[in-house]
């Protein structure tokens, strides 16, 4: 166990090789190489040439002590980013908490394909539903060219860590606690849909790891195995009204579901259907276009 007395003497080299014997065994030793990163980036405000750097100085009492803490918090399965309060998205550092979802890779990618595909349009009325944390919205506020963007979430607790957010940020960005159940925004009011929306049937708990389901929020994870598309079918509609002519829908999805997918919103009205693979070579996105005529 690392650190059982606070020591007179440690360095931070010591202290790393200490960290890095403890947390391998349970995430690995890339994954911990950058938790560790994550956790003197949060202590010290340290880079990774400044841990370097700094290798032969002596480690404070306080050091260690915190070090023990989060330590103690990852080996009983709890985020890194809930422990420091953030984590980063498409090079953005935002705060999260145990009442959002932390950002994933995969989320940063369908950004991309967004930012990709609209870099030189501007002005975009741009309607991010199932905002959470406000990430999708305010990284392509930051990223499109003078977007008008809109964050709806039916949690209070998200939108208040999403206004912390774009405060933080600086970006123009504008929530709305909202149930996408029983509302319904102005005909024509948007020009982009994105949505990454709750996709995970229940079924799936079993093959989860913990780390995720003992601290996500199940509201923002998961779907009935009976109706898993409920969502979508909603957002289709919420589109099919709400989307300009011409307009542009965004789903990050679950690959289980691609080919039904695909078949709902081709049958509700929308053209240009795509599905697309993450990086991990799993089918992650769904793009569509509003039929103009």
């Amino acid at each position: 166990m690392l650190m059982e007395t606070v020591k007179k003497s440690l360095t931070y080299g010591e202290l790393y090789r200490q960290l890095q014997s403890l947390l391998s065994p349970k995430m690995g030793v890339g994954e911990s190489k950058a938790v560790i990163r994550i956790i003197f980036e949060y202590l010290k405000d340290w880079s990774p040439v400044d841990m370097i750097v700094n290798e032969p100085r002596e480690v404070s009492a306080y050091i260690q002590r915190k070090c023990k803490e989060i330590s103690g918090r990852l080996l009983c399965d709890e985020p890194i980013q809930y422990i420091v309060g953030e984590g980063l998205f498409y090079g953005l550092k935002l705060k999260v908490a145990p009442g959002v979802l932390i950002p994933r890779q995969e989320t940063e990618e369908l950004v991309d394909i967004i930012v990709r595909r609209n870099e030189r349009v501007s002005d975009l009325r741009v309607l991010d539903i199932c905002t959470g944390s406000g990430c999708i919205a305010i990284a392509l506020a930051r990223n499109l060219l003078f977007p008008e963007v809109t964050g709806v979430d039916v949690s209070s607790e998200a939108l208040g860590i999403a206004e912390e957010n774009v405060r933080r940020m600086k970006v123009n960005v504008s929530l709305r606690e909202e149930d996408i159940f029983h509302w319904e925004p102005q005909p024509g009011s948007s020009d982009i849909i994105v949505s990454n929306p709750p996709y995970i049937d229940e079924s799936e708990k079993s093959d989860m790891e913990r780390v995720v389901l003992d601290n996500e929020p199940h509201i923002a994870l998961f779907v009935p195995d009976d109706d898993p598309l409920c969502f979508y079918r909603r957002i289709i509609l919420i589109a099919r009204n709400a989307l300009s002519e011409y307009g542009q829908l965004y789903f990050e999805i679950n690959p289980r579901h691609a080919d039904e997918l695909r078949r709902m919103v081709e049958e509700s009205g929308f053209r240009n259907v795509d599905i697309l693979r993450d990086s991990f070579g799993k089918y992650r996105f769904l793009i569509a276009r509003k039929d103009g005529r």
